[in-house]
């Protein structure tokens, strides 16, 4: 993995382990030489994973649509930021740009962006592995309704096993290194579940 997409908030949390561990991810990725790419931002989750990865002398890319340029400020020491026009642009510019996924926590905008990549992956428009950096068992609920999803018919084993997790930043690394997309379709039928 060259590049990986990293969607998280653009607010801190009230938990400094959230900063510490976006600001953490930054950093290893850098340290592996591996480029970040993110939502272009340097407030919350997004600013702290940036400072990570360019302190550590690693290459950042923002992709920040122009109508948030003043909302979330963007980053001024990243050396190549993209502005798009819609949010839209700016997941499909993540997603041509990386060769995985890592979602942090964060709030709605978030989860559409990781949702939106991981529902490309089930369809079979890419092939990425998509990981969640579960720190402090944000994600747990979420990982529970996706059980839900599995045990009531809705999502296939093989798909929900697509989504990679871990709270340790290795870890997760390793399974995306490892990561195996499923070979078979999406949709369930009662013979097939």
């Amino acid at each position: 993995m060259n590049r990986i997409t990293v969607f998280c908030g653009s607010s801190a949390g009230t938990d400094d382990h959230y900063m510490e561990q976006a600001k953490a991810l930054g950093t290893t990725l850098a340290r592996e030489g591996i480029d970040v790419v993110y939502g272009g931002a340097n407030v919350g989750l997004m600013g702290a994973l940036a400072d990570g990865a360019l302190e550590a002398n690693g290459k950042v890319i923002g992709v920040l649509p122009d109508f948030l340029r003043s909302k979330e400020i963007a980053h001024q020491g990243l050396k190549e930021l993209i502005i798009v026009e819609t949010m839209h642009q700016r997941k499909t510019k993540m997603n041509d740009l990386c060769d995985g996924v890592i979602a942090l926590p964060g709030g709605f905008g978030t989860l559409e962006e990781f949702f939106e990549m991981l529902t490309w992956g089930q369809l079979g428009l890419h092939q990425k592995p998509i990981g969640i950096l579960n720190t402090n068992g944000f994600y747990d609920p979420l990982l529970a309704l996706m059980q839900r999803m599995v045990d009531d018919g809705f999502l296939k084993e093989s798909n929900r096993a697509m989504v990679l997790v871990s709270a340790s930043i290795t870890d997760l690394l390793e399974q995306m290194r490892n990561y195996t997309p499923p070979q078979t379709g999406k949709w369930i039928t009662k013979g097939n579940l």
